[in-house]
């Protein structure tokens, strides 16, 4: 029997009395409706035993459980490099490919997973985010208070990102992008934008500088002032130097939506710059240590299918 991903979907007090195929459409908005009507009678149930149809109505705060089988997962990079560890956190090489947490299409291959592995008798929570496909440095707390003190010096600003980023074009020698960036209402659901005029969105700065010169493109060093959702990304496709083998930004949401249903073809890989991945590398990272509150820098250098894509085109 195949493993089975089960999911808790608690009702929210603004949508009881809804028909359940109404409910499940707004939170899994991806899910065709015809799909949902599909899978209810399989894959959901209701807290009380209650047969589940599509018109049978939700109850505020009642725990709906959506059980479905596990699914066939691509493979992913599974091992990572430590660069610094004691007591209290844990900071590795996240190499690219590896998903952070769980989504449609990875559940045990996430670093999430991979870290529960690994270290079972751990309460490991993960301090910051960065993209699947991006690698480099991450941080790690090894306990709730450590994640806690994390999440707040994250939150006042306390830590220094710096990444390196491949672009396209020729950017100026050294530049700060001040664009605010808001959610796009697109297909993929996950598509970040400038917000401009009178659209609301999030405050965001990236500080950069052209480290190195090559034909067609640039080596930059990349220093976010705030952590916005693939802020390095938006912001140079919106200067016009998009990351090379971006995906989403450099060769549009369409051939994106398609990166993630077919293979990476020969075809495909043609459309991202001959790059299985964008190229965008977490450098180096500063952090106030929780215990002794002095700051630590670990960096993580340029990996080596990085390297020998930039020595390709010198």
């Amino acid at each position: 029997m195949s493993a089975l991903i089960t999911r808790d979907i608690v009702v929210p007090p603004e949508c009881g009395g809804w028909r359940l195929d109404h409910f499940l459409k707004r939170r899994i908005g991806r899910m065709s409706r015809t799909r949902i009507q599909a899978i209810i009678g399989e894959q959901i149930s209701f807290p009380d035993g209650r047969p589940a149809r599509p018109s049978s109505p939700v109850r505020a705060g009642e725990t709906i459980q959506l059980q479905r089988p596990a699914p066939v997962e691509p493979d992913v990079p599974r091992h990572f490099e430590v660069l610094f560890e004691d007591a209290s956190v844990m900071v590795i090489d996240k190499p690219a490919g590896l998903p952070m947490h769980t989504t449609a299409k990875f559940w045990r291959n996430t670093l999430v997973a991979l870290l529960r592995e690994l270290y079972p008798d751990e309460q490991m929570e993960i301090a910051h985010r960065i993209d699947r496909e991006t690698s480099g440095v991450l941080l790690i707390a090894r306990d709730r208070a450590v994640a806690s003190f994390l999440t707040r010096a994250f939150a006042r600003r306390a830590v220094e990102k710096t990444y390196l980023a491949l672009v396209k074009g020729h950017p100026p020698d050294e530049g700060r992008i001040d664009l605010p960036l808001r959610l796009l209402d697109t297909k993929s659901r996950v598509m970040m934008g400038p917000a401009r005029g009178a659209e609301s969105g999030l405050a965001a700065q990236t500080q950069f500088r052209v480290l190195r010169r090559l034909p067609g493109h640039a080596l930059c060093e990349a220093r976010p002032l705030t952590g916005r959702q693939h802020q390095i990304r938006v912001h140079f496709a919106a200067i016009g130097h998009p990351i090379a083998g971006d995906k989403l930004y450099g060769a549009g949401e369409a051939l994106f939506m398609r990166a993630c249903e077919e293979p990476l073809s020969p075809e495909l890989l043609a459309c991202f710059d001959g790059l299985a991945r964008h190229a965008l590398h977490a450098h180096r990272l500063t952090f106030p240590h929780p215990v002794g509150k002095h700051p630590v820098t670990i960096e993580s250098p340029l990996p080596a299918d990085l390297v020998d894509y930039i020595d390709g085109l010198a």
